[in-house]
């Protein structure tokens, strides 16, 4: 979503206005705001009309040598070392652009649908250029007041599909899906489960899809008792597991879409007497420290969150200087860490309770 303009900027129309105005899209509006020559003479015509009809008032560009000012972070949590790899890439990109940090927790819940007056009060009197949004999603009203007020923002790994021209950076979710279930055929494991989060959540999808495209290729017919969903926890994955345990044909490996569900599986295993890797391999997803600290240290598809959150500092304050991003979905890639976690498929299998 095109942000031109600042907050001490009059109230004027947003670029996705005029772009609309003109039928066409929010970059090409953009190409003709910052001059780029590949338009074609029409085109141009009319968004350059659109922006005089409409008063459209460009935001400025931030010199090289002034510090753009505030940017905000919010988080849902400060809790989690999650949260703790997101701070650790904003801090060392905002350092490079000469940016201050404000940081906030859960602080844009909304009441009746509307938003939290507080912070946004706060974050207008206070001047930030930006935000930062590291929130499973954001309210429609959210959405509005920030691209009213001309405040620029990015979301960092949104878990549903932002509205048409958000801008976010994520993971290769479906990627990091293959590369798990690959490891584990690679290994002789056939009997393959997954364990997913919400159903309707993006990464969740994404990295079953993945899952079912390995299997695909292996030649591995699909079982749908093995694909289960938990809640991105360590109780829902518990349950889950017990069920795929309690199966006439248990799996000798289970995917798991998070690193914290996964330390349910593993309480769940040992519940059940069955060693890791012994008897079924486990492999995570996220390679947060907890991963490392398991016993067995667990092999995990690793997310780079520090990276992620840097690229999308990059982002805004390019969005803050005017640009509008070339997409406005980047995708950065996931890879496996092998760990202790995982071995061979047993060549004797055990009996479910």
């Amino acid at each position: 979503m095109a942000r031109s303009g600042s907050a001490s900027v009059a109230a004027g129309p947003t670029l996705a206005v005029v772009a609309r105005e003109a039928g066409v899209s929010v970059p090409t509006a953009s190409k003709v705001v910052n001059g780029r020559e590949d338009v074609a003479p029409e085109t141009r015509r009319r968004v350059t009309e659109a922006l005089h009809r409409l008063g459209y008032v460009r935001r400025p560009r931030v010199e090289a040598s002034k510090t753009p000012g505030l940017v905000d972070l919010v988080v849902h949590s400060l809790e989690s070392s999650w949260s703790g790899a997101v701070l650790h890439g904003v801090e060392g990109a905002a350092h490079d652009a000469g940016l201050e940090i404000v940081v906030s927790a859960g602080l844009t819940r909304t009441r009746g649908g509307r938003p939290e007056r507080g912070w946004l009060d706060k974050l207008t009197t206070r001047g930030s250029s930006g935000v930062l949004f590291n929130l499973a999603e954001l309210a429609p009203s959210q959405h509005t007041w920030l691209d009213q007020h001309r405040i620029p923002f990015v979301m960092i790994d949104p878990v549903l599909e932002p509205p048409p021209g958000v801008v976010s950076v994520g993971a290769a979710n479906w990627q990091g899906g293959l590369l798990a279930t690959e490891h584990l055929l690679s290994l002789g494991h056939e009997r393959i489960a997954v364990i997913g989060g919400y159903r309707r959540k993006m990464c969740s999808s994404d990295r079953i899809a993945g899952y079912h495209s390995a299997l695909a290729s292996a030649g591995i017919r699909h079982r749908p008792e093995y694909v289960r969903y938990g809640s991105f926890n360590e109780g829902g994955a518990h349950r889950r597991t017990l069920e795929l345990l309690d199966l006439p044909e248990p799996p000798t490996a289970v995917f798991v879409c998070s690193d914290t569900m996964a330390l349910g599986v593993y309480q769940a295993l040992a519940e059940r007497k069955l060693s890791v890797p012994d008897d079924i391999s486990v492999v995570g997803f996220d390679d947060l420290p907890e991963s490392r600290w398991a016993t067995p240290a667990l092999t995990t598809v690793r997310r780079p969150l520090s990276e992620m959150a840097a690229t999308a500092l990059r982002l805004l304050v390019r969005m803050m200087a005017g640009e509008q991003p070339e997409s406005t979905r980047t995708e950065l890639s996931t890879r496996l860490v092998e760990r202790s976690s995982t071995g061979p498929a047993a060549t004797t299998s055990w009996s479910p309770r």
